[in-house]
């Protein structure tokens, strides 16, 4: 198709103020955009996610969405889904079902929910759960240093991208980690602990994504979709909480989990475009 100037916007997702989020690179109207001159975009943002607006090819779907690291492309994540949406409301996209924009990935269809000044996900399915096979756990634990008996609980979180969490006994537990990825290069981690009663948030939690070329995402929403999933199901969090992320990374992310009367997990946060204008591929 040739060069071609197309509209550019990067937004800030989970952000409690300015530039404290997670942010996406979003290019809308993707169309004729290689998959490698999509892949080499995501190497020169250097964000954790680039994701590319295309056509929906499904009668259900709004947009379809593809979505890059700079290691490679992931069926389905968090914090690009809600910044995609935004951007595509800000740039005069018009749900088909007023209040619901409806997704395509390679995931499949995600719903995503409009309600005021907030964007909130559909979780989608859990494709692996239960608890992390023993050996896998051991080389986690020597990867974050942790003594034994420090992991109060773990499971597979997978949703797409391969995710395992672990969990700690407090929230400063997780924030002291120094982790060393180098001993888990091809793993999708994160590790939760929880606040005292009272706090603004319930958990902190980090994620780091070594598998992609992602050392440690500031705030991540996919992770925060099935951590939500498993904590809200078994009764571990209640069925409403707020998860602060990346405070190691500088930054303020704050995750809304909600759990409705049905069992579907939402995950909210807001957004805001911080970078608006065009780019040339």
């Amino acid at each position: 198709m040739g060069t071609r100037v197309r509209e550019f916007a990067q937004v800030d997702v989970f952000a409690s103020a300015p530039y404290l989020g997670n942010p996406v690179a979003v290019v809308l109207r993707g169309e004729g955009v290689t998959t490698p001159e999509m892949q080499r975009l995501a190497q020169w943002t250097n964000l954790s996610e680039t994701v590319f607006v295309l056509p929906a090819t499904k009668d259900k779907a709004d947009y379809r969405l593809r979505i890059f690291t700079p290691g490679g492309e992931l069926p389905f994540a968090g914090h690009p889904t809600l910044g995609a949406a935004h951007a595509w409301l800000e740039h005069g996209g018009v749900p088909k079902n007023p209040g619901v924009i409806v997704q395509e990935c390679a995931a499949g269809l995600i719903d995503i929910r409009v309600k005021q000044d907030m964007l909130s996900f559909a979780a989608p399915p859990t494709l692996r759960s239960g608890p992390l096979e023993d050996d896998f756990l051991a080389q986690l634990s020597d990867a974050f240093g942790l003594f034994p008996g420090a992991v109060v609980d773990h499971q597979w979180v997978d949703n797409g991208p391969g995710w395992a969490v672990v969990r700690l006994s407090s929230a400063d537990e997780v924030l002291d980690l120094e982790p060393d990825l180098g001993k888990i290069p091809r793993s999708m981690v994160g590790v939760i602990g929880a606040y005292p009663d009272g706090a603004p948030q319930a958990y902190e939690m980090r994620t780091f994504a070594p598998a992609v070329g992602v050392d440690e995402d500031p705030v991540c929403g996919s992770m925060s979709a099935s951590v939500g999933q498993w904590l809200t199901r078994t009764g571990i969090a209640p069925a409403s909480f707020k998860i602060s992320q990346g405070a190691r990374t500088g930054r303020a992310g704050v995750v809304q989990i909600s759990a409705d009367d049905t069992g579907a997990v939402w995950v909210g946060g807001h957004c805001a475009t911080l970078v608006h204008g065009s780019i040339t591929l």
